[in-house]
């Protein structure tokens, strides 16, 4: 389980860019964090991972927190970011032997780890080429496998379609589910509205750094009286502009 106590950031001169920030997800539920660029998606998942320090509040996985323990909170966390790059001259195996090694792991655990995954991803067939000779296809499944070497209880996917064409998307979709099955906490990060409506289980719908709404999506669905949630961010936007003309 991750929870996130009231996570606040500030930057000097700026509006907070996360608002007093409070969720949690389960083991094996899909938690939606929603919003538009600058929402303050990308700052909470960089407080998360202990890459920026709140200016109040925390995130606690298992009961280690980021404000106390920084460096044991990132292995409780495995990322999958579509900004991410693989060593192009290491092979698939070594590449995630790499990382099992980087995260303090021993070597039997490491072979198990691999294993494990290459049955869950489908890595045999190029276990053993260099991450430069793989497809697209087969380049994603290892992203994604690297985040999960160290078995961590929480995975973090900010924008993991980004980029992707319907097979690729389809991919993702097809690891979530795999994470589900494997007791997982997961929280994604998208402005892929339509997308986040298949993967998710519940949804936080963050705007200008506070969680507007929170929810399954019929239960937003009664509160907000729209159907979907693009239509509910329009509302948000629309409430916002209204605002700002009576303020001005």
């Amino acid at each position: 389980m991750i929870v996130l106590d009231q996570l606040t950031k500030s930057f000097p001169g700026k509006p907070l860019a996360v608002d007093r920030l409070s969720f949690r997800v389960s083991p094996g539920e899909v938690y939606g964090l929603l919003g538009p660029n600058g929402a303050g998606k990308t700052t909470t998942l960089r407080m998360i991972l202990g890459l920026l320090t709140p200016t109040s509040g925390d995130a606690v996985v298992n009961g280690c927190r980021v404000s106390e323990e920084p460096l044991r909170m990132k292995r409780q966390l495995g990322l999958v970011s579509a900004s991410a790059g693989l060593y192009q001259w290491l092979s698939v195996r070594e590449l995630l032997e790499y990382f099992g090694h980087g995260y303090g792991l021993p070597r039997e655990e490491i072979e198990r780890g691999i294993e494990k995954l290459t049955r869950i991803m489908g890595l045999g067939e190029f276990l053993d080429q260099r991450c430069s000779t793989l497809s697209t296809g087969q380049q994603q499944r290892t992203n994604l496998a690297r985040a999960l070497i160290h078995d961590p209880p929480v995975v973090l996917l900010d924008e993991p379609t980004r980029g992707l064409d319907v097979i690729g998307s389809q991919v993702v979709f097809e690891y979530v589910d795999q994470l589900r099955q494997l007791g997982k906490a997961i929280v994604v990060c998208t402005h892929q509205l339509d997308e986040a409506e298949r993967l998710c289980d519940r949804f936080g719908l963050l705007h200008h750094g506070r969680l507007r709404y929170e929810g399954t999506l019929v239960s937003l669905q009664h509160e907000t009286g729209k159907r979907s949630l693009v239509e509910m961010f329009l509302a948000i936007l629309s409430e916002d502009q209204i605002q700002e003309q009576v303020a001005s």
